[in-house]
């Protein structure tokens, strides 16, 4: 059974940077698409960004555009979430995902029903 490890959280002041990493253990997972969620205390879990393994496809919530980055390098079979410009409203569990899907009609890459694996989440605070 493949899991997640997501780590790479931090507490950093708005404006700042930080980089998120995702790794499988227990098995590879080099298919399919990883993405990344996060949750805000008191609110429901929300999709941040995606990415295709097969050609790098990118996908981002519109709050994110223009600063985060979500990469992948296939030689470690990991993920990255790139931060920048961070705001306190970016405070939230962050949590990778992997889903067996690659291609996605409409923006159905952002529900979570479509993923199968999950990483145990790792906090990122954003002070102002």
């Amino acid at each position: 059974q493949v899991q997640l490890v997501d780590s790479g959280g931090g507490l950093v002041q708005a404006g700042g940077s930080l980089r998120l990493s995702c790794a499988p253990s227990g098995g590879t997972f080099s298919r399919g698409t990883m993405g990344w969620f996060r949750q805000a205390p008191g609110k429901e879990r929300e999709f941040v960004a995606a990415i295709t393994w097969s050609n790098g496809r990118t996908y981002y919530t519109d709050s994110v555009k223009g600063r985060f980055t979500i990469s992948r390098d296939n030689t470690k079979n990991t993920v990255y979430l790139h931060m920048n410009s961070l705001k306190p409203e970016d405070t939230a569990v962050y949590y990778c995902a992997g889903s067996h899907a690659d291609t996605w009609p409409g923006a159905t890459y952002s529900l979570e029903r479509w993923y199968d694996y999950w990483g145990q989440g790792t906090q990122v605070s954003v002070s102002s």
